[in-house]
């Protein structure tokens, strides 16, 4: 059977747009010769809609535009990723759906059975489970429908035990499916694609005993980013088609059933690329995805010659367009010559407009204003601080003059620790690389070089500093940032204890002062701007620590 896989990039509650994708992108693979053609996980209002689904004519929308699509299907059926509403007067209002249409009506639907209700997702505050997955019958084929999680249950993976009784695919194992596909809204972070492919693709095929095909979504929702990746896998668990990763794709797989001859792999290029290049083009993606998605044409970057707002450039000069960019250096009275060169010179390399925006007779008024209040107190961080906040006030002037759409630089490692300024670099409306450690920055700044040299290599070499104040390091205030960062990556990530790191090795007195940081820094956190998600646990909606709390473990 030819299948046709339709990796799309949808809007939440874009219905009329995401309507009107879903048909373009059937027809071209009908015309193509697809026999069954397979969407992603709620394609039709988009992953995930959250509490647009509590709006009173949000799901009855969803259906009529289901209703819609499916006028326009024709003898070529299609599963397309819906919301159901319950029609029983007990449970969740709502069913996440696969809709099979055909001949200009919906006529079989499946609904999911497991509900992730984990790290960012929260579908069982929305929908009922399904007790069993759906089979249906088409050209006598016997076809197993899985949503997303239902084949997430490997007994390698920790979210398993939150599932009882057997699961999907033991109960499709029994009803002797020529192939099972999976509509799935499969948000990326590092690893993901290999644990996928292994566990959940590779596995499912060589646990039911026949081919599956995996269709994703792929793009940005908010801080969430899908990179698609579809995948065909036959009953050993080989896979046979795979499709780009962090682009749309449309393609035609032939799917490899029992007793026709073996299908020849075809892999597209990115479907297994440099993890360093996965981060890349998630990032740019992300930042694409939350800008033009939000009505946003350009972005702002305050650069300050360091790493971190170099980043943060490139990926913004690919992701709007150099053309689209604003490169703003603001130097104070401290700032060294080389920070403003190598702003200079990264916006040269990027081909970005840059402007020089001095704040020395800004502070210096700040000072002035404060100094009867001040007086007979000592400098110190506030005063630090100032220089940072006057830098916000100017930025956010400028986004709001220009519509611009303002890009904050700080990465995970200070985002952690509260190494930041409040209402000053803070400001902003998306967080970048707020989910990228320091050590991570540093490798994916030498593979944006590893042709030519776009950030000025002086930006990755020298000492990181905030240049608050003469001669500062972070280094000052933080240990090394690659202790610090397996250090975080332990108390963040996997939620180990100060005991447990210090049994790894690490010095206690620098255990004891990085969670204290950690710890005390919620508050900034919590009124950030919102980051884009590429780790397992991001700082967001994923992770939700109390501000006021009194645990120390």
């Amino acid at each position: 059977m030819r299948l046709g896989l339709a990796q799309l990039n949808t809007t939440v509650g874009d219905l009329a747009g995401n309507r009107a994708r879903i048909l373009e992108a059937y027809r071209t693979l009908v015309a193509r010769g697809a026999e069954l053609v397979v969407f992603p996980e709620l394609v039709v209002c988009g992953y995930p809609p959250r509490d647009l689904l509590f709006k009173k004519r949000f799901v009855q929308d969803v259906a009529e535009s289901l209703a819609t699509i499916a006028s326009d299907i024709g003898e070529v059926p299609a599963l397309i990723g819906t919301v159901e509403a319950n029609p029983a007067g007990h449970g969740r209002p709502f069913f996440n759906a696969a809709a099979f249409c055909q001949r200009g009506a919906v006529a079989a639907l499946a609904r999911k059975c497991l509900l992730p209700t984990y790290d960012v997702f929260d579908e069982d505050r929305y929908f009922e489970p399904a007790n069993a997955p759906t089979v249906i019958t088409h050209a006598g084929r016997r076809i197993g429908v899985t949503i997303c999680e239902d084949i997430w249950t490997s007994p390698s993976l920790s979210t398993r035990r939150l599932y009882a009784g057997p699961t999907p695919l033991e109960q499709l194992a029994g009803q002797r499916c020529d192939f099972v596909v999976n509509l799935s809204a499969s948000p990326w972070h590092e690893t993901k694609a290999d644990v996928r492919n292994s566990l959940v693709v590779t596995g499912a095929g060589r646990a039911l005993g026949c081919p599956v095909a995996y269709v994703n979504a792929v793009g940005g929702n908010d801080e969430l980013i899908f990179d698609g990746r579809s995948v065909v896998c036959d009953s050993a668990g080989v896979i046979t088609a795979g499709l780009a990763a962090f682009s749309e794709e449309l393609r035609v797989a032939e799917l490899p059933l029992a007793g026709a001859a073996p299908v020849p792999a075809t892999l597209h290029a990115t479907f297994s690329q440099d993890p360093r290049k996965d981060m890349h083009d998630a990032l740019v993606l992300g930042l694409r995805d939350y800008a033009g998605k939000s009505g946003f044409k350009r972005a702002l970057v305050a650069l300050s010659g360091g790493i971190d707002s170099a980043v943060v450039g490139v990926i913004a000069a690919e992701a709007f367009g150099p053309e689209n960019v604003i490169g703003v250096s603001l130097p104070s009275a401290i700032s060294s010559s080389h920070s403003r060169d190598d702003a200079r010179v990264l916006a040269a390399n990027l081909a970005i407009r840059f402007e020089t925006i001095g704040i020395a007779d800004a502070v210096a008024a700040c000072e002035s204003a404060l100094g009867p209040v001040f007086a007979g107190r000592a400098k110190d961080v506030t005063e630090e601080n100032i220089q940072a906040r006057v830098r916000g006030v100017l930025m956010m002037a400028l986004s709001n003059k220009f519509g611009a759409l303002l890009l904050t630089t700080g990465n995970k490692s200070e985002m952690a620790v509260g190494y930041c300024t409040l209402y000053g670099d803070m400001c902003g409306g998306l967080a970048v690389i707020s989910d990228v450690f320091k050590m991570q920055v540093y490798a994916l700044a030498r593979w944006i070089n590893r042709e030519r040299e776009i950030i000025p290599t002086s930006s990755i070499e020298k000492p990181p500093s905030a240049e608050l104040r003469p001669g500062q390091t972070d280094q000052d205030s933080l240990p090394p940032y690659d202790e610090l960062d397996a250090i975080l990556k332990g108390y963040v990530e996997e939620g180990l204890s100060r005991r447990d790191l210090i049994a790894r090795g690490f010095a206690a007195e620098v255990v004891n002062d990085v969670v204290r940081k950690v710890d005390l820094n919620e508050y900034k956190r919590k009124q950030a701007a919102p980051g884009l998600k590429i780790t397992p646990l991001a700082f967001g909606v994923g992770r939700r620590i109390p501000i006021v709390q009194r645990y120390v473990s």
